[in-house]
């Protein structure tokens, strides 16, 4: 099966070629000129043009860009593995519905500065330039591969107190609201409704009313080779300081401080197991022991209340 999609904006190139970002203005699942798109985008070109134009303070060049990438393949570029991450963020795409295998190598690590994106060996020289160009400075937001999703795309219906804290290539919910200390990774994010005040890793996805706690988190798939997609399911709260390696169903609680691995030993009703076997199962409740230490599994009989709707309403 093959899977087409579009993009139209403006690149930033280095003054070597390298491509430091992309910003598509324009995105939809086609190819550019077919038929449909010029229906649907009679004007694309007319407002995108074909003149570039050079930032003599950063040294580069911005370029309109124009572009059709199969998403079912690998990442061929910088400017094909932004699309992709543009898909993800605008939530054209879920998580795990993109190929983005290689994506670390086909993006080039940049310098993200209140002025755009600035290339690596360059910044020296573009903070003496803004001196005396400008008598100013330059505020470094950052060194990555990945920008701040909200200088890209913002979706409708969420709240974000921390721009720095959500990578592009994040998929956030309507209702999501991500708290100054909650972080949400590329190809990683929300289905619904939720509170993010904990981290939600590469790879991770998180249900329908679910609450990651203050300073908790989730195991992600990027260190070590990992390769089983963690998930926690719906109406599920991570309690502050707590973690999980094993994917939750529906209805579970991590209490507080605890975290479960996928080698952890649980006490369950039907002896003790490793975490990893009763991963994905509804209805849990994961506590420890204050006496002794195990981790125990119980059944679930009570729910632990529920989101704020009112938090949530990110008109």
């Amino acid at each position: 099966m093959t899977r087409m999609c579009w993009g139209a904006g403006l690149t930033t190139e280095a003054a070597d070629g390298t491509t430091l970002d992309c910003w598509y203005r324009w995105f939809d699942w086609g190819e550019f000129g077919d038929d449909e798109m010029v229906k649907n985008y009679p004007d694309i070109d007319e407002r995108l043009g074909m003149r570039e134009r050079h930032d003599p303070l950063r040294n580069v060049t911005i370029r309109p860009i124009r572009i059709t990438i199969d998403v079912d393949e690998a990442p061929g570029s910088a400017a094909d593995a932004y699309l992709r991450l543009h898909l993800l963020s605008s939530r054209m795409a879920p998580p795990h519905s993109l190929n983005v295998t290689g994506i670390f190598t086909a993006l080039n690590n940049v310098v993200w500065t209140d002025l755009g994106p600035v290339a690596v060996p360059e910044i020296d020289d573009v903070r003496l330039r803004v001196e005396q160009e400008t008598n100013g400075i330059v505020h470094v937001h950052g060194v990555d591969k990945f920008p701040r999703m909200l200088d890209y795309v913002v979706p409708s219906g969420v709240r974000i107190a921390d721009a720095s804290r959500v990578r592009l290539g994040a998929h956030l919910a309507e209702g999501t609201v991500v708290m100054h200390e909650g972080f949400c990774n590329f190809n990683a994010g929300t289905l619904g409704t939720s509170m993010v005040e904990g981290r939600i890793s590469a790879g991770v996805v998180v249900g329908d009313g679910s609450d990651i706690g203050g300073g908790a988190s989730s195991q992600g798939t990027l260190s070590g080779g990992g390769t089983e997609v963690i998930s926690v399911g719906e109406r599920c709260l991570l309690g502050a300081n707590a973690g999980t390696g094993i994917s939750l169903g529906d209805d579970c609680v991590v209490e507080a401080g605890l975290y479960v691995t996928a080698a952890t030993p649980v006490l369950t009703p039907d002896g003790v197991v490793k975490a990893r076997e009763i991963s994905g199962i509804s209805g849990v409740l994961f506590i420890r022991a204050g006496q002794t230490g195990q981790v125990i599994a119980r059944p679930r009989t009570k729910s632990w209340g529920e989101l704020n709707s009112a938090l949530h309403a990110n008109d």
